[in-house]
Parts: structure tokens; C-alpha cells; sequence
């Protein structure tokens, strides 16, 4: 009788953390599955069943496609990017002496305490044609009328680093922090540079924290909708721009409730894929 109570246990301390993923996600999950397969009559009445056409017309449409290539092409230029500029203020905070690092933490988190979509339109002002940049040129005498630097593709990038690079930093100083700094001084000890020490030592014990960034990085920027609405134009529209389109503009629930599960499913796989080369579990490792 010990036995089952004891093989329970973890089952039942774990059911409200079950619970809650039950009823908040698979559950909601499941249920726009089933509205994926209904339709949306002429008169805008949606109609229960199990029709394919939804799902006809998301896989065969190139358009679909094309605008899925695009969200995934971006979402790994911003990646790269954020990896980029990410790791060194992050190496410069973890390996910072100073007394102030609390303080640079939390000028590194300041930016969430900000609404997001405030932080994206703020680079209208920026970039605007009355913005502040082209006063400037301007102003320098540099171009005679205001350049056109909004709307494209460069400036939803841009709007992506902006909002997706304090998650880089926050996960490559928590990797970096968390190595025993009696590793670069042997590595020294043992004739290695500086340079050698960084490109041997920390790098290597740092990847887990640049690939949990990165991962974190390429699924907020692939699902995001917000930035390319506000700074892209018409032609870089991504993925959950379609869905908003076809849920709040077309009210065309079930179409848009299809194009919602392709997208979990392509950010599903690649999230697979990423475990089975990476290993989520040596990520979730690095910072215990």
C-alpha cells in the first residue's frame, strides 16, 4: 500500500502546476483546434462541423507560405542579431568588479517597466520624417528633405532588437555568472591569454545561456504582430499579422484560428528540433 501513495505523491504535488497548463493552455489549445475545422458562412454566421477548407486554403496558398518564410527569415535575423549585440554587455556585467553591477542589472530591466507597444511607436519619433534623426540631418545640412526611413523590413528588425535584446543579455549574464571564475584563473595559470581563456573557457560554458536567449529570442520575434504593425508596411507583414487580420478584421474566426495552429506547429517543431541538437535540459542546467 506505501508504494502507489508513494509513486502519487509527485503527481499530486505537482496537479496544480498541472492544473493551471491544463485549463490555461492545452485546453484553450484544443478548443481552437476544433473552431480551425468550422466554417464562416456568406452572412458571417460560422458553421460547426469538421470541413477542410480552412486548412486547403492555408497550406496551398503560396501566399500563406511566403509569409511564413518571411517570419521565420526574420525572426533568425533578429536572433543573430540580438546574439550579437547581446553578449557583450552581458560579459561586461558578469565579469564586472564594481559595486554598481546591481545597478547595471537594473538599467538592463528598466525597459519592461515601459509598455512595449509605447517602446515600438517611440521609434516614429525617432525615425519619423519629422523625427529626430532627420532634424538633425538636417540640420547638419546632410540631405535637403527628410529621408524615408520607416515602413520596411530594416525597421521591424530594428523594432524586434529593440524590444527582444534585455532577454539575450538577462540569459548570457545568468550563464556567465554562474562560471566559477577558478576556471579562467587556471586557464591562465597554465600560459593561456586572456583571449585564449575567453575563446576556451568561458565561451564554451556560456553557450547554454546564448542558445536559452536565442531560443526565447526566435519564438517571441517569429509570434510577435505588434511591431510589424506599427513599423513595417504593407508588404512585411508577418505570420501573426495574418491572424490578427483574419480574426479582428475579416472576423473570420475558424481561418484565423487555422493560420494560429500552423504557426504553433512550425514554432512546435522547431522548438523539437532545437531540444533534440541543443538539449533544453542542459539549457535549464546552466542556470540551477
Amino acid at each position: 500500500m506505501g508504494e502507489p501513495a508513494g509513486s502519487a505523491r509527485p503527481f499530486i504535488l505537482l496537479s496544480p502546476a498541472l492544473g493551471a497548463i491544463t485549463f490555461l493552455l492545452i485546453v484553450p489549445v484544443f478548443f481552437v483546434l476544433v473552431y480551425s475545422f468550422w466554417l464562416r458562412s456568406s452572412v458571417g454566421a460560422e458553421i460547426p462541423g469538421f470541413h477542410l477548407d480552412n486548412w486547403r486554403e492555408v497550406i496551398g496558398d503560396a501566399f500563406y507560405r511566403h509569409i511564413l518564410f518571411s517570419t521565420l527569415r526574420i525572426g533568425a535575423i533578429t536572433t543573430v542579431l540580438c546574439a550579437l549585440l547581446g553578449y557583450v554587455p552581458a560579459y561586461f556585467i558578469a565579469m564586472s568588479k564594481t559595486r554598481h553591477r546591481t545597478l547595471l542589472l537594473l538599467l538592463l530591466i528598466l525597459p519592461f517597466w515601459i509598455s512595449y507597444i509605447i517602446r515600438t511607436m517611440s521609434w516614429i519619433n525617432i525615425l519619423g520624417v519629422s523625427g529626430a534623426v532627420n532634424q538633425v540631418l538636417m540640420a547638419l545640412g546632410l540631405v535637403s528633405e527628410p529621408v524615408q526611413m520607416l515602413y520596411n523590413e530594416a525597421t521591424v528588425i530594428l523594432g524586434l532588437v529593440h524590444f527582444l535584446l534585455p532577454f539575450m543579455v538577462l540569459n548570457v549574464y545568468v550563464s556567465l555568472d554562474a562560471i566559477d571564475p577558478n576556471l579562467a584563473d587556471a586557464s591562465r595559470s597554465l600560459g593561456a591569454t586572456d583571449f585564449q581563456t575567453f575563446r576556451e573557457v568561458t565561451l564554451p560554458l556560456s553557450l547554454p545561456g546564448l542558445a536559452a536567449g536565442g531560443l526565447l529570442c526566435f519564438v517571441l520575434a517569429a509570434g510577435t504582430y505588434i511591431t510589424p504593425l506599427v513599423l513595417g508596411g504593407p508588404r512585411d507583414a508577418m505570420f501573426a499579422n495574418l491572424v490578427f487580420e483574419a480574426i479582428i478584421t475579416q472576423l473570420n474566426w475558424p481561418l484565423g484560428s487555422a493560420l494560429s495552429i500552423v504557426l504553433l506547429l512550425v514554432l512546435g517543431s522547431i522548438v523539437t528540433v532545437y531540444n533534440r541538437l541543443v538539449g533544453l535540459g542542459q539549457i535549464a542546467k546552466s542556470f540551477g
